[in-house]
C-alpha cells in the first residue's frame, strides 16, 4: 500500500511540474571547517584501516551464558596516557540550488561533501609521482526533492525525494549525525502550517530489500505536531514507528530440524517494530525559559536477539521488548543586565537495562534462555550530551544533572561554561577479581555466574565554549570538556552505541576534548 501511496504522490508532482514554468533560481551552501582533539580516551587507530583497534576487556570464556551483546566486553576506549592521542581536521561543504516555479512548485538539490584533511591528497613527496584522488567517498546528493505549497488551497505543503529531516530541536530526528556529517532520508512529508500549529506526517525508506526479500525493508514512519501560539507554554506531541522486516537466523539446517526449532521457540524471529510516543513542553516568559521532553518506546524489538546469543550457546533471544522511557529537562533565568547572564539547571535520562548477569541456576540449567539488554534507542539524534565520551547521539543507559551559566559580553560574542555529573543507569556486573597492577585478573574465570556489582560512576565534567559571530554568515566556535573518569566509566558499562557497546578502558585518567569549528553560509 505504501509503494501505491508513493507511486501516486510522484505523479501527482510530475503532473504539477508540467503545467508550471521556472521563474526564479537560488545557490546557497555552507562550508564547515573542525579541528578536534581527544586526550586520554581512545585505543590506538587500526593502521590503513580507520577507526579504532577494539581492545578485548574480559575474554568470552569467563563470560560462558551470560548474553553480553554483539561484540562482547571489548571496547575503542582505554582513559590511559600511554598510547597516542587521537585528532583530525575536517571539511564539510554544501552546494544547493532551489528553483521556484508557478503554481507553488519548487524543486531543491543539495551536493554534499565529508573528508578529513590529507584524505585525498594525491602527489608523493618523496617520489613526486602524481595519482588520482580516490573518489568513492566524495561529493552526494544530500537532499533532492520536489515541493508543492498551497496544495488544494490549503496550507499543505508536500516534499517528496531525499530531504532533510528535523524535529523539535533535533532530540530523535536531527539533520546532522556530527557537527559536519549530514543526514537526510528518502521520504515523503506532508506538512499542515498554520501560524497557531502545525502538523507533519511522514513516511521514509531506510533500507530496500525487496530484491532479496519480499519483505525485508526498514522504513520510519512518524506524525509531529506542534502547538506555538502561546509563548509561555508551547506543546509538541509526536508518535514514530520504525518497522525491520530484515530476516534473522541463528542456524540454517535442513527443514526438519528448522521445524524442531519452531517447535521449541528458537531461531524465530518476528519483525522489529519500535514505537516512540512523546511529548515536548516548551516556552519562555520574564526573563524564565525551559524545555522538557520524554518519550517512551514500546514493541518488539526481536533485530536485538542475535546479538544477546551467549557465549557456549547457539541461539539468540527470541522475546526482546522495547519498554524504556528517556527525559530530557533544561531550566534557565536570563537577567536583564550587563552581559545579559543567563543561569540554567539541567538534566538528562536514558533508561537502560542490563540483564548479563546470570544464577548459579542460569548456569547449571541446560535449557537456559538469555534476556537481551534493550535501552532507549535514540533513533537519529545527534545531540551531544557528553562529548568526551563520544556521545554523537547514541550515549543511551546514561543520566545526567548540571548546572550552567551563559554570558553575552558583546553583541559578537556569546560564552557557555557548564559542570555536570554523569551515571550509568544499568551497571555492568564484572567477574569477582583481584587488582594486579593495572590489571584486574579473575578468581574463578569458570564460574561465569559469580560477580561483583559494578560501579554506576561516569564522572564529573566540566565544559566550555565560546561562539564569536564574525559577522551574519560567519561564526567561530571554540569548545572544551574535561572529564574527571569515574570508576564506572573506567572499569566500563554498555552505554555506547544505545546501549549495546562496552566503554570501559585499561585506567582512570582523566580525559579532554577539545575542537575549534568555523562555519560559513553562503
Amino acid at each position: 500500500m505504501t509503494k501505491k501511496w508513493t507511486v501516486a504522490l510522484v505523479l501527482l508532482l510530475l503532473c504539477g511540474l508540467a503545467y508550471s514554468e521556472l521563474q526564479n533560481v537560488q545557490i546557497g551552501g555552507e562550508l564547515r571547517v573542525r579541528y578536534r582533539y581527544y586526550r586520554n580516551t581512545f585505543t590506538d587507530q587500526n593502521p590503513g584501516l580507520g577507526g579504532f583497534r577494539r581492545e578485548i576487556r574480559i575474554p568470552n570464556f569467563f563470560l560462558v551464558k551470560r548474553p553480553i551483546g554483539p561484540r562482547g566486553v571489548s571496547s575503542i576506549f582505554d582513559w590511559n596516557g600511554r598510547g597516542a592521542d587521537w585528532h583530525l581536521s575536517e571539511t564539510a561543504t554544501l552546494l544547493n540550488v532551489k528553483a521556484d516555479f508557478t503554481n507553488n512548485v519548487s524543486a531543491f538539490v543539495e551536493l554534499y561533501d565529508f573528508n578529513q584533511w590529507g584524505e585525498d591528497f594525491r602527489s608523493n613527496w618523496i617520489t613526486g609521482a602524481d595519482n588520482r584522488a580516490r573518489t568513492a567517498d566524495d561529493v552526494e546528493f544530500n537532499q533532492a526533492y520536489i515541493e508543492t505549497n498551497e496544495m488544494f488551497g490549503m496550507p499543505l505543503r508536500l516534499r517528496i525525494g531525499r530531504q532533510a529531516l528535523k524535529f523539535g530541536k533535533g532530540w530523535l530526528i536531527s539533520d546532522m549525525l556530527t557537527p559536519t556529517q549530514r543526514l537526510s532520508f528518502d521520504a515523503i512529508r506532508l506538512t499542515y502550517d498554520v501560524d497557531a500549529f502545525s502538523v507533519d506526517a511522514f513516511a521514509a525508506k531506510l533500507l530496500e530489500n525487496g530484491v532479496t526479500e519480499e519483505d525485508g525493508d526498514a522504513d520510519f514512519y512518524g506524525i509531529y505536531g506542534t502547538y506555538e501560539a502561546f509563548k509561555p507554554l508551547q506543546v509538541s506531541a509526536y508518535w514514530l514507528w520504525l518497522r525491520d522486516a530484515r530476516s534473522l537466523n541463528d542456524t540454517n539446517f535442513p527443514w526438519f530440524v528448522e521445524w524442531l526449532e519452531d517447535i521449541f521457540g528458537v531461531d524465530d524471529y518476528d519483525v522489529t517494530n519500535l514505537h516512540t510516543v512523546g511529548v515536548r513542553l516548551f516556552g519562555n516568559a520574564a526573563g524564565f525559559d525551559y524545555d522538557l521532553e520524554t518519550a517512551y518506546q514500546f514493541g518488539n524489538a526481536d533485530f536485538y536477539g542475535p546479538g544477546f546469543r551467549p557465549f557456549g550457546l547457539r541461539y539468540g533471544v527470541t522475546d526482546a521488548d522495547f519498554d524504556n522511557w528517556a527525559a530530557e529537562l533544561t531550566v534557565g533565568y536570563t537577567f536583564d543586565t550587563t552581559w545579559s547572564p543567563r543561569v540554567c539547571a539541567f538534566g538528562n535520562y536514558f533508561q537502560g537495562h542490563d540483564n548479563r548477569d546470570i544464577s548459579f541456576w542460569d548456569w547449571l540449567n541446560p535449557f537456559y534462555k538469555p534476556d537481551a539488554s534493550v535501552s532507549f534507542n535514540r533513533l537519529f539524534s545527534d545531540i551531544n550530551h557528553l562529548p568526551v565520551v563520544n556521545d554523537n547521539g547514541w550515549l543511551s543507559n546514561f543520566a545526567q544533572a548540571g548546572l550552567g551559566v551563559e554570558l553575552q559580553p558583546t553583541e559578537a560574542v556569546r560564552l557557555h561554561f557548564h559542570v555536570a555529573k554523569d551515571w550509568i543507569v544499568a551497571p555492568f556486573d564484572y567477574p569477582v577479581s583481584f587488582k594486579l597492577g593495572r590489571f584486574r585478573v579473575p578468581i574463578a574465570p569458570a564460574l561465569s555466574f559469580w560477580t561483583e556489582e559494578g560501579s554506576d560512576d561516569i564522572g564529573w565534567e566540566v565544559a566550555f565554549w565560546a561562539k564569536y559571530n564574525y559577522s551574519p554568515d560567519l561564526y567561530f566556535l571554540l569548545y572544551y570538556n574535561h572529564l574527571f573518569t569515574g570508576e564506572g566509566l573506567a572499569r566500563g558499562a554498555f552505554i555506547q552505541f544505545n546501549g549495546t557497546d562496552f566503554s570501559g578502558g585499561s585506567d582512570d585518567e582523566d580525559a579532554d576534548y577539545v575542537f575549534l569549528m568555523s562555519v560559513l553560509k553562503f
